[in-house]
């Protein structure tokens, strides 16, 4: 058996790039990185958090410190350098203490989505109803603290939370993505939010929104150019009702509501109302 065992795990590494193999070992765990962000949700979501504190919350030290290690596994897989190196351990400790400092202010952004789906769905009895049941918080809640390390240049862990959130909502946020105050998605089975999105304050969604990119230019090899602005900007206070689709690097203007089942690839003026 365990020569039989030997020979699976040689052919295995001959599955993979020589480098790849060796550095494999970095790869953070997706288990144990949902389960840190499963956490800190719940955290955020009961114990009010205060700037400029000088001690961690009791038990928030203990997720800063496994949360540091899948940042560390993260920056050393991608390193160019030498796998584990002195330089990712030292900018996974930063990379952590600026992520605990900043939950305050995610705290206070995830109130404010929490406030929208009150005041914006006439069947929540409490503001306790959407924290806990809407699937468009718990998707936004994710992304939110999975764009603060992508910001910051982490970028396998945001993407394993956010795809995690997608599993369970059906909301597909990717964690580039950036968003303003009080955003509310209804519903939300479907949703999908590009890299490059930006949007404003008081955005509502419904089920089956796209925002999307209209087409992806190649390079000479005819490789996706990475890294250029191919979403939609969405402006403060507008809603897009349901199955709607908004193509490539457009702006919805303020104050717009666009109705359902529209195929939208052009600028659309503030305060504009297309039934």
């Amino acid at each position: 058996m365990s020569d039989l065992f030997s020979k699976t795990a040689e052919e295995l590494k001959q599955t993979f790039d020589k480098k790849f193999f060796q550095r494999a070992k970095f790869i953070p765990s997706a288990k144990k990185t949902i389960a840190i962000f499963c956490a800190l949700k719940d955290f955020i979501y009961q114990y009010p958090l205060e700037s400029g504190r000088e001690t961690l919350p009791v038990g928030l030290e203990s997720l800063a410190c496994r949360l540091e290690e899948q940042i560390k596994n993260s920056l050393c897989f991608l390193c160019q350098e030498k796998a584990d190196c002195a330089r990712c351990e030292q900018n996974a400790r930063q990379i952590t203490q600026d992520f605990i400092l900043a939950l305050p202010q995610i705290q206070r952004l995830v109130i404010s989505d929490v406030n929208a789906a009150y005041e914006g769905d006439p069947a929540a009895i409490s503001p306790v109803e959407p924290l806990l049941c809407y699937p468009g918080v718990t998707a936004v809640t994710l992304q939110r603290m999975a764009h603060f390390l992508h910001a910051r240049g982490v970028r396998l862990i945001p993407r394993i939370v956010t795809e995690y959130a997608h599993s369970l909502t059906g909301i597909d946020i990717h964690p580039g993505a950036s968003i303003g105050p009080a955003f509310f998605i209804d519903h939300g089975t479907g949703v999908v939010i590009g890299e490059t999105c930006v949007i404003g304050a008081n955005v509502k969604l419904y089920q089956g929104v796209t925002l999307g990119a209209k087409s992806f230019p190649l390079d000479p090899n005819g490789n996706p150019v990475k890294g250029i602005k191919r979403h939609p900007n969405i402006e403060d206070d507008v809603i897009i009702y349901a199955e709607t689709t908004v193509l490539g690097n457009i702006t919805i203007g303020r104050g717009s509501v666009i109705g359902a089942n529209k195929w939208i690839t052009q600028d659309v003026p503030p305060h504009t109302k297309l039934n």
